[in-house]
């Protein structure tokens, strides 16, 4: 839209548009956004990943653009009354500013934390981490993706080589003749993806779920199994030791693509159906009915969600169901494969470029002298001056305020009060912090700890760039500006970075009446040519440019494993987003990996054996039951936003728990009732929801909300050995009638 036509809209002579994409789950429906008479409505587009369709989450997006709770000044805490109050943004940052000089002062420079989010735009992740190293110069950093793919991000990297959650088009899905979902509700999570497995089946194909629960997309399924919590593994190995004794192995794949295999036939030679049966419960003819249906498929595809992945076992869960597909020559070829359903809108973009604790731009990692040397050189700092790798994010959390621990954190695009495991714990840990800043459009939970609230930008409100689950970058499209007093995520980051290393920015924060952010002096060349401003040196580009910004990112992810240097604006909005890896503006993109040679430096697949082992808590006589947790359909994430909207509180107002009827009647509860489910960690308390769906042994909580019935009260702590990833999925409680 030009700023004539901006102009018009305004006056109210004219009704503006933006193409642009759901601001929820990793899937980034395509929508457009119509403003006329004040009122922002949503309509779906025709996009490749949700053809036209939207969920309720997507329908009601826009509800939070106007909402009352919408915060618009900065807030202070008041050291004498304890209340945040509205201050100036100049108050607000010199709090921010001081604070973190007198504890680099006292302390050292990781004394100050960063912690960041999934949903985060690939330039705003991108800067968040370049302040860190740069501006900060802390080690301490991390983002809450860690929770939602790190396991699966960890065992793709040692298989294949490299992380893209589906390393296929999405499309792929509706070709396969077998598909098997492992922890994985997209009927709920991410309903307009259930198109592609109506397809699927609508072609003859077959779909297998493999969940605790007979969830919304298991009653789709033509085969169900419903293992005990944190058996999958298992469940894997005994499906790979059928596939072997019944010959469904691709020999000539595991021998021109793969090495390792030996190893991994030897480790399942014990895993007989039987042994499977009875530790997770499913059985041997359902065991064997699966086996078949992928073994013998021409097409099969195998995905894994959080169900699998969060847990303490978490990659070598996700290894065991790799090894499967290899084993099955499905990795590259098109309508098969193996892939994990990644949860965050930019879950993918938001671990690529930086905010991770161990990594640099482009999925380079940060202990690696060659990948610094390439940072640094974009950066224009010495590669000596960049901290070394941090601690993971339940672990930096859980260090905030101890005696070794950061005692300060800004915090961006989170909320970790409700999200994070041990979550009385983590509240505490934040409670003890000198400094907590946030920067959030609504008061979250976590926000309301803090000491400095800084009100940003929505999504409607600035342009970026967002990567969805296929590994396709694409563009989020600004609607409009945001309200007075509000300033976008890389503005804040831009300011706090000048005041800290004691300059005057040379940009306006004012959104401008265009799709760019204010250049400062110098910058208009880059206004009237953007490619020009890749060539511009990284200390002369406008860090509160969204565009300026992304071809830094281009730069500095040049050559790494998740490449971007041929991704441009222009490019995106011609083909309905980028596939990564991208090298060249010329050359292709790729939307499938794997068919020719994996990214190994020997071009082969790695398996690696993997042995079930037990829940890091298992039950007992005190806490004789498992907990499981997930999500339902009109709540997203901590609920920070969709607990805010009428009509998806009014299809989810309140948290439940669910339990069968069978362990209700032992408990003497009836549905409705109210319950205590405890832990060795904390309590929930919330209504029982009585459902045969559910296996007797285990109950379900969703894990949306806050207070009483706030569910990551509960759950364990414990981390994977690789991906740092904690085990939310099971832990050991008691339930009782509260």
């Amino acid at each position: 839209m030009t700023d004539g036509a901006r102009a018009a809209t305004r006056a109210g002579r004219q009704p503006r548009e933006a193409a642009t994409h759901c601001p929820y789950c990793a899937l980034q429906c395509g929508m457009t956004l119509r403003e006329e008479a004040g009122r922002v409505t949503v309509q779906p587009r025709q996009f490749p990943t949700n053809r036209g369709g939207l969920c309720q989450k997507g329908w009601t997006s826009a509800d939070l653009l106007d909402h009352t709770e919408r915060l618009t000044t900065p807030l202070l805490r008041d050291p004498a009354s304890g209340e945040l109050r509205p201050a100036s943004w100049d108050a607000a940052l010199d709090r921010v500013a001081t604070g973190i000089r007198e504890l680099w002062a006292r302390q050292g420079r990781d004394a100050v934390a960063v912690f960041g989010g999934g949903g985060l735009t690939n330039e705003k992740a991108y800067a968040l981490g370049k302040f860190a190293r740069v501006t900060l110069r802390t080690r301490n950093i991390d983002y809450n993706g860690r929770f939602c793919m790190s396991s699966a991000a960890a065992a793709g990297l040692r298989a294949f080589g490299v992380d893209r959650g589906l390393p296929f088009p999405l499309a792929d899905l509706g070709h396969a003749d077998t598909l098997l979902l492992v922890g994985a509700n997209p009927a709920e999570t991410m309903p307009p993806l259930m198109r592609y497995l109506t397809e699927q089946r609508e072609r003859g194909g077959r779909l297998i779920v493999v969940d605790p629960r007979l969830t919304a997309t298991a009653r789709q399924a033509d085969l169900h199994l419903q293992p005990l919590p944190g058996t999958d593994l298992a469940v894997a190995n005994a499906l790979l030791h059928v596939a072997l004794t019944e010959g469904w192995v691709d020999r000539a794949y595991v021998a021109d693509r793969t090495t390792g295999f030996e190893a991994v036939r030897r480790s399942v030679a014990g895993w007989w159906p039987a042994r499977a049966e009875a530790l997770a419960g499913v059985p041997v003819v359902d065991l064997v009915a699966t086996a078949r249906a992928l073994g013998t498929a021409e097409r099969a595809i195998i995905l894994t969600a959080r169900g699998a992945e969060q847990h303490a076992k978490g990659v070598d869960t996700v290894t065991a169901f790799v090894n499967l597909a290899l084993a099955l020559g499905l990795p590259g070829r098109p309508g098969s494969g193996y892939g994990c359903l990644t949860g965050q809108g930019n879950g993918q973009g938001g671990r690529e470029h930086g905010q991770k604790a161990d990594q640099l731009p482009g999925y380079r990692k940060i202990d690696d002298p060659a990948a610094r040397e390439h940072v640094a050189r974009v950066w224009g700092v010495p590669a000596e001056t960049l901290p070394g790798p941090g601690v993971s994010a339940y672990e930096l959390l859980d260090s905030l305020g101890t005696a070794d621990g950061p005692k300060a954190m800004l915090l961006f695009g989170s909320n970790p009060v409700v999200s994070a495991p041990r979550a009385a714990r983590v509240t505490d840990r934040l409670r003890s912090l000198d400094l907590l800043v946030v920067a959030d459009f609504l008061l979250s939970e976590t926000a309301a700890l803090a000491d400095v609230v800084l009100p940003t930008a929505q999504w409607a409100e600035e342009d970026g760039t967002m990567t969805n689950l296929e590994g396709r970058v694409l563009r989020r499209r600004a609607l409009r500006e945001p309200p007075p007093g509000v300033r976008t995520d890389l503005e804040i980051l831009a300011d706090l970075a000048a005041r800290l290393e004691g300059r005057a920015p040379s940009y306006r924060f004012r959104y401008r009446k265009g799709p760019l952010l204010t250049p400062g002096p110098g910058a208009a060349a880059e206004q009237a040519a953007p490619v020009a401003a890749e060539q511009t040196a990284a200390a002369q580009a406008d860090p509160t440019d969204p565009r300026m910004v992304f071809a830094e990112l281009r730069r500095a992810s040049a050559g790494g494993p998740a490449d971007y240097a041929g991704v441009t604006w222009e490019r995106i909005d011609a083909a309905d987003g980028v596939f990564w890896p991208c090298p060249d503006e010329d050359g292709p993109d790729t939307p499938r990996l794997f068919a020719e040679r994996f990214a190994t430096p020997d071009g082969r697949a790695r398996f690696h054996p993997v042995e079930h082992r037990p829940a890091a808590e298992e039950v007992c006589a005190e806490y004789p039951l498992h907990l499981t947790t997930g999500r339902v359909l009109a709540q997203y994430q901590s609920g920070t936003q969709t607990r805010r909207v009428a009509a998806l509180r009014r299809t989810a107002p309140e948290p439940f728990v669910e339990l069968h009827p069978d362990l209700a009647a032992r408990l003497g509860v009836a549905d409705g009732d109210d319950l205590r489910v405890v832990s060795r960690r904390g309590e929930m308390r919330a209504p029982a929801r009585l459902t045969p769906t559910i296996r007797p042994d285990t109950v379900f909580a969703p894990f949306h909300w806050a207070g009483a019935g706030r569910a990551n009260s509960v759950t364990n702590d414990a981390l994977d050995p690789v991906s740092r990833m904690p085990e939310f999925k099971i832990c050991a409680v008691r339930v009782e009638r509260a």
